[in-house]
């Protein structure tokens, strides 16, 4: 399990670490955490489940670092691999835009083959509209650093949990353990 974050500001690397910590406390896994700017994506595909942060930026647009590397992300062959997303942005100003970013993503993932996971949901949020919700549900989690800081820790709190279930529930446990114990070493 390897997370790769693409953050400007910092929002998403933030949420990257509180996912990895969120991970470490509750299924014993050290999960690295990796910025995609610069980085030769391939290594990618040494991982079997990628956490792909990406915060939505300007108006539904990808971050920078995203935006260099978005033709060879598509370009990787991710059949087989399960992806989850998480990404930061803002659902007051950019409402119709919000979280965009991970849609895209999330798009090309699954055209590369990725199945994907940790679908959130969208209740609770301002936002009208995004190309990250698929009905009642975001692609991952969606954050709000902007207006709604104060619920971070507890989605990514919720998020992990409910990722870490999925993956129990779907066969997976060679990611994480049932007691919170690692089994791949």
């Amino acid at each position: 399990m390897g997370i790769f974050v693409g953050s400007t500001m910092g929002d998403t690397m933030e949420a990257a670490g509180l996912i990895a910590r969120q991970l470490r406390r509750k299924a014993g896994v050290s999960v690295p955490v990796l910025d995609i700017a610069g980085l030769d994506l391939t290594v990618m595909l040494e991982f079997d489940l990628l956490l792909i942060g990406c915060p939505t930026w300007d108006i539904g647009q990808l971050e920078a670092s995203w935006r260099e590397q978005f033709d060879a992300f598509r370009a990787l062959d991710l059949s087989g691999k399960l992806v989850g997303f998480f990404g930061a942005g803002d659902q007051v100003f950019y409402e119709d835009t919000y979280q965009d970013a991970m849609g895209i993503l999330a798009d090309a993932a699954e055209e590369s083959g990725a199945r994907l996971v940790g679908a959130w949901p969208a209740a609770g949020y301002l936002h009208t509209a995004s190309r990250g919700q698929r009905g009642d549900h975001f692609v991952g989690l969606a954050l709000d650093f902007e207006h709604q800081i104060d619920l971070t820790e507890e989605r990514v709190e919720a998020w992990t949990g409910k990722l870490l279930e999925e993956l129990r529930e779907g066969g997976h446990a060679t990611f994480v353990g049932y007691a919170g114990q690692q089994q791949n070493e």
